[in-house]
């Protein structure tokens, strides 16, 4: 992840609560009863749906998918100069692509490069996606120096840590535009060059928030909600139009990544650093690399969430929100307070 300095600094005071002040001891049996048995027909619910998810799952574990050459594409990896972004360059590079680094940081990035190009493959970097005209630019840019783009990994993204009520409204309006508009801008610009030359894999990274969604990450979560409704939609077009065979699709759903140490931090005020799943960004860039390699429509990181996660979408509120509790065992504070 990118990050974005000053960003939801403005002071949080929560808000008033909308519940009765007045003590529950007067709250009747029937009432807890009805609740109590809303909660058991719901998770009775939720292990019907999970039966054929998991049989899915383990069916999956025993088909071999077949395994594509990429040496010689074309890759453009946005954000690709530190973190997550970095190491899947360096991964694809491995396969023999060649690489364009895309990132405002301009002095990693130029280590970046130079690190894929001891690898034996040709890489450049260059530095805007923030418009569609910048993208149309980007592309004859990266076409001029390296060839057209096979492979389009979009993942710049920043994950400030406010609530909705932080922060300026264009400090919203920049995680849209970074984690969200640019996936548009990149999609419309280098998707039906692919399609021409018949060769093309885009990759999204989204995020496990865009199931699993918690306070204080809210503009986060709606953009990588955003992302994972794109990449669908996106997916289902180009199969109406005949062409899903040609230009593959990957969306990505990591846990949190170990690359940025104020998450890290925030993390461990909140208590719950040990008891969520903490990513190193090898690991997930060899996934994403896998991804590409044996064409997975989806990714999740780690692998195991992946059929839980629709059904816990699915559940009603109150449910989803206690097994939520369950895991993190507290609210979330303000840690972006100092």
């Amino acid at each position: 992840m990118q990050s974005l300095h000053n960003i939801g600094q403005t002071p949080y005071q929560k808000a008033l609560s909308g519940k009765p002040t007045s003590s529950r001891a007067g709250a009747s049996l029937v009432e807890t009863l009805r609740f109590v048995a809303s909660v058991v027909l719901d998770v009775v619910t939720f292990f019907v749906l999970l039966v054929p998810l998991v049989v899915q799952f383990f069916a999956g574990l025993t088909r071999k998918a077949t395994k594509k050459n990429i040496s010689g594409w074309t890759a453009l990896v946005t954000g690709g100069a530190n973190g997550l972004g970095r190491d899947i360059c360096l991964q694809l590079a491995q396969t023999g692509c060649h690489i364009a680094v895309v990132d405002l940081d301009d002095v990693n990035g130029a280590q970046t490069v130079a690190d894929v190009r001891k690898l034996g493959v040709k890489a450049q970097f260059f530095a805007d996606v923030s418009s569609f005209e910048a993208v149309s630019n980007l592309k004859r840019e990266v076409s001029s120096k390296l060839g057209p783009v096979d492979i389009l990994v979009n993942n710049a993204g920043v994950l400030p840590l406010m609530s909705l009520r932080e922060g300026t409204p264009d400090d919203l309006k920049k995680v849209i535009e970074i984690n969200l508009l640019s996936h548009l801008w990149t999609l419309r610009v280098f998707t039906d060059d692919m399609i021409q030359r018949k060769r093309g894999h885009i990759v999204a990274i989204a995020s496990i928030a865009s199931y699993l969604p918690i306070e204080r990450i809210i503009t986060y979560a709606a953009s990588k909600y955003g992302v994972r409704g794109l990449m669908g939609s996106f997916a289902s077009e180009l199969h109406n139009e005949g062409v899903d065979d040609i230009v593959k699709t990957t969306t990505v759903y990591p846990c949190f990544i170990k690359t940025r140490l104020e998450l890290m931090d925030a993390l461990k005020k909140m208590g719950i650093k040990n008891r969520v799943p903490i990513m190193r960004s090898e690991t997930v860039a060899r996934a994403v690399v896998g991804g590409i390699l044996y064409n997975k429509a989806h990714v999740y990181i780690p692998k195991v969430v992946g059929p839980f996660v629709g059904i816990y979408e699915n559940l009603p509120f109150k449910v989803a929100h206690l097994a939520k509790r369950c895991l993190l065992r507290t609210s979330i504070p303000n840690v972006m307070e100092r």
